[in-house]
């Protein structure tokens, strides 16, 4: 599933690109996720301003409105000046004045959605429970910490969720607990103040990192120019159960959290 860092080096690969287009046509394949919200022949002849993210969302900014793109768990995009005829899984065409988007999603639980506004209902639906970004500024310690101690579940399945910080998916989260030498079954509520600011700092440093790295490449993610992740070459923890951890050699354990694989180290990470 891509997660924040893929969604945003998504983002940076076409964001300058796209910015200025004026939409051409729209074409709307299989039905996906959720429904585009309007008719793809009002959005014809509407100007794209800009390309945003917000958590895994891509918002792409209009002259009116916007479009809410979710890759889901099998999505990814490409936009280029080849328009070529879709192909079985290629199931929703922006095509503008400076390239064609194309939304390629296998498994159809991706999405795009016009809003009025960020303001208005459908926009507020998918983004309005989202918690703080993690590498914008914005995310601070005692708002951080001060989450931890209301909750009282496992810390992976904390950050998982969403409330607190956006964006610290399955991957990330192993390897952000791994760095702050937190174990990921630990009490949220237990996690002291100092332990909270390593622990966000590593978030903040393992999500910039794969940002950098172009993302995880773990199936089959790639960037709008079809260019693949290497972030997961350089993973602590990550799917790499049996094998012995690279600062202390203790063999890395793997267990089920929510019905997600969760790895870390028994040594290096203290409950």
């Amino acid at each position: 599933m891509p997660e924040l860092p893929e969604v945003e080096v998504t983002r940076l690969s076409f964001a300058d690109r796209i910015a200025g287009a004026r939409i051409t046509a729209v074409r709307v394949g299989k039905p996906l996720r959720w429904p585009l919200g309007c008719k793809p022949e009002a959005l014809v002849g509407r100007q794209v301003l800009r390309v945003r993210r917000r958590g895994k969302y891509l918002l792409v900014d209009l002259d009116e409105g916007l479009l809410l793109w979710h890759l889901g768990m099998s999505g990814s995009l490409r936009f280029s000046d080849d328009r070529s005829p879709p192909q079985t899984h290629d199931h929703f065409d922006l095509d503008t004045t400076h390239g064609l988007l194309r939304l390629n999603d296998p498994r159809r639980f991706g999405a795009v959605v016009y809003a009025p506004s960020e303001q208005s209902a459908e926009a507020v639906k998918l983004l309005g429970h989202l918690g703080v970004e993690p590498l914008n500024g914005a995310f601070d310690l005692d708002t951080f910490h001060a989450g931890l101690k209301k909750r009282k579940t496992a810390i992976k399945q904390v950050l998982l969720g969403g409330a607190l910080v956006v964006g610290v998916g399955n991957i990330y989260a192993s390897e952000a607990l791994f760095l702050a030498g937190i174990r990921p079954t630990t009490r949220a509520d237990r996690i002291s103040r100092p332990r909270a600011e390593k622990l966000r700092l590593a978030i903040i440093d393992v999500l910039a990192r794969a940002v950098k790295k172009g993302g995880s490449t773990l199936r089959d993610f790639s960037n709008a120019d079809g260019q693949q992740g290497y972030f997961q070459l350089e993973a602590h923890v990550y799917d790499r159960a049996g094998e012995p951890c690279r600062v202390c050699g203790t063999t890395i354990r793997r267990i089920q959290q929510g019905q997600r694989s969760t790895y870390y180290c028994p040594t290096c990470q203290k409950p």
